[in-house]
């Protein structure tokens, strides 16, 4: 299992490796775009030995700030990984292009049950490939938290004030108070969504903080009892201080997936399909796995896990646990829009 510190200095050696990778000319080079931390250094190392095809490898740190660099045009990228809804926003805008699939020889080891939920947010699976997967819960406390913990509900209770942690984001910080509600995650109804405004205005004043990148930290630290976070950040967290456990409530939750994707802006098709389909092969699809510790779709990793890992359901949910959860799709600017402005407010309410 990669450990927190391990993934910090895996971090360090992934800018070390490409920046000059990143000096060289793209003319003929693969340039891709990708979250920070979040693939194996090596992977592209044994891609551009095996194939003598050049990678520039970017980073970015949310799908916002990776949507306002590919659409300042200043560099043009061959491969985006991102996530569902952000997907969905560029198929929508005509901004991907179709993924090969029949000139791939590994594609076919991702699991349908992950290609079936990605079909919500691109249909026919035309344009994403699912690189990593997990959830939505609350991780929690076992020595501060007592109670049996199944639902969102933990979240709105005094008992635990100035304890819990919410998220740092408008969707998954609204996802709680929807769930508690009966209402879908991905509702554009503006009573819908005011009620869980309302709801979030009621949990404010016991709440800790909005964080979430540091929520990992202080959950290890035991200087909160509950948060709402990331599987793989709960994993890792895990890792590092067994007190800690970590559930999918029984209202249901997201479940997430970040893609790869061929852009409007790619000039090497033929190099980004051999990408794809490299990262589907199983050996390669393992590295990743084992540097990230996110769920994988990848059949073959799964298969050859040990038993406990496969039984690790905060990295590889339950049939029932996937069975409430649905992935974020885009809601449209309007909702966008609408969203935001109860965000905004939602942060200035004391």
């Amino acid at each position: 299992m990669k450990k927190y510190v391990l993934a910090l200095l895996c971090g360090a050696v992934l800018l070390l490796s490409f920046s000059g990778c990143a000096q060289k000319d793209q003319e003929d080079a693969l340039v891709i775009f990708n979250y920070g931390e979040y693939m194996d250094p090596q992977v592209i190392e044994l891609f551009e030995e095996e194939t003598g095809i050049e990678v520039k490898y970017e980073e970015y740190v949310t799908p916002e700030d990776m949507y306002t660099k590919f659409e300042g045009g200043g560099t043009q990228y061959d491969l985006i990984c991102t996530s569902d809804y952000m997907v969905e926003k560029m198929i929508a805008a005509g901004q991907a292009k179709p993924i090969d699939w029949d000139s791939m020889e590994n594609a076919h080891l991702i699991d349908k049950t992950y290609m079936n939920f990605c079909s919500q947010f691109d249909p026919g699976n035309t344009y994403a490939c699912p690189y990593l997967f997990g959830t939505v819960g609350i991780l929690y406390n076992t020595n501060m938290v007592k109670q049996d913990i199944d639902s969102w509900e933990v979240l709105w209770d005094s008992t635990y004030q100035n304890s819990i942690i919410a998220e740092n984001s408008v969707r998954d910080a609204f996802l709680p108070a929807l769930k508690l509600l009966g209402y879908s995650i991905n509702t554009t109804k503006k009573d819908q969504l005011q009620g869980a405004f309302s709801l979030l205005k009621g949990q404010k004043p016991i709440l800790m903080a909005y964080l979430v990148d540091e929520t990992r930290d202080v959950m290890i630290g035991e200087e909160a009892a509950l948060a709402v976070t990331y599987s793989g950040d709960a994993t890792e967290a895990i890792d590092a201080n067994p007190n800690l456990a970590y559930v999918v409530p029984k209202e249901g939750s997201n479940i997430w997936f970040d893609c790869f994707m061929i852009p409007s802006s790619c000039q090497h098709e033929e190099y980004a399909n051999r990408f794809i389909d490299f990262l589907c092969r199983e050996d390669i699809a393992m590295m990743n796995f084992e540097y990230i510790y996110y769920g994988s779709p990848n059949r073959a990793v799964y298969q050859a896990l040990d038993e406990e890992t496969r039984q690790d359901e905060t990295i590889f949910p339950s049939r029932e646990v996937l069975d409430k959860c649905e992935v974020y799709q885009y809601l449209g600017q309007d909702t966008e829009q609408y969203y935001n402005r109860l965000w905004k407010e939602l942060k200035a309410y004391r």
